[in-house]
């Protein structure tokens, strides 16, 4: 336990076919690790949380922005009526950071969100995800550090 009597985030084996870590990451706090290489076009880790109606996320939002809590949310949209909010069960893949040049992809399964490896990852390498913020909303920094990185989490 850390000295706030919370366990550390971690990623249950049965979460992913691969051994992967939870740590402190160069792009953004945390981040996902991966604890042996993993071929390409492989299933990594689902997006996993607690389900919420487009209505019932407007609520959560406005409850935390009404108490001031951190803007530390995990919510990932499954499709036009579903949203997964991964601050709630959870199983560590709502670390994944964004970044420009990902080496994960993701899938839409059947009301599932899944990723998927782009390319070879090495142990020890983060895990990364292009997030895509829309245009229409405000423009987020990028800080993934790659070679192709656009400057912003926004796509252009």
């Amino acid at each position: 336990m850390n000295t706030a009597g919370h366990t550390a985030p971690r990623i249950k084996r049965e979460c992913s076919p691969y051994r992967l870590r939870v740590g402190r990451s160069a792009i953004h706090r945390r981040g996902v690790f991966a604890l042996e290489p993993i071929p390409r076009s492989r299933k990594v880790i689902e997006y996993t949380g607690e389900r919420l109606t487009w209505q019932q996320t407007v609520r959560l939002l406005r409850k935390l922005w009404r108490l001031g809590r951190p803007t530390n949310i995990y919510l990932f949209r499954v499709n036009r009526r579903w949203i997964i909010n991964g601050a709630v069960g959870g199983n560590g893949s709502q670390f994944i950071n964004h970044c420009c040049d990902p080496n994960l992809g993701l899938r839409r399964i059947r009301g599932h969100l899944v990723f998927f490896s782009r390319r070879r990852i090495r142990t020890g390498e983060e895990l990364t995800f292009d997030y895509r913020f829309r245009k229409n909303v405000p423009k987020t920094p990028c800080r993934c550090g790659s070679p192709k990185c656009r400057g912003t989490i926004n796509v252009k």
